[in-house]
């Protein structure tokens, strides 16, 4: 389903509370490097997981761990090519594309797990591998 889409949820009808923009208006604001606009779309304890081996770090860490890109990538491109909402929970496939300060371009596809409290993000999972994109 995708964000906006009606759905059924326990036997109730509605909006599924647009979510899903919700996960991808978190995303426009890593690609803008407003990380603070980011912070404050997730819950004081919020936790993401990577597939990196580095296993829980809380958002904070996390942001931190962005912050040195801003000098080093020239663009980041989220492209989410398929998003299933549910009541509180948003999972979604996502190619992002990144150009560095040199020319270089990548692409990252990913999968991308969203979790909300109270209309806030609480858990972000991701599961990604990098392909290098054609020059």
């Amino acid at each position: 389903m995708l964000a906006g889409e009606e759905t059924t949820i326990g036997g109730v009808i509605g909006m599924a509370e647009n979510i899903g923009e919700k996960a991808v208006r978190c995303l426009r604001k890593l690609e803008s490097y407003d990380f603070s606009g980011m912070r404050e779309m997730c819950t004081e304890t919020a936790i993401v997981w990577h597939n990196d081996g580095g296993g829980e770090r809380s958002i904070d860490e996390k942001l931190e761990q962005l912050r040195p890109l801003v000098g080093s990538v020239e663009s980041l491109r989220y492209e989410v090519v398929r998003q299933f909402c549910g009541s509180d929970e948003v999972l979604q496939q996502q190619v992002l594309q990144v150009t560095t300060a040199d020319g270089a371009r990548d692409e990252i596809h990913a999968t991308m797990y969203f979790r909300f409290d109270g209309g806030l993000i609480d858990r972000i999972e991701e599961y990604s591998y990098a392909v290098p994109a054609e020059r």
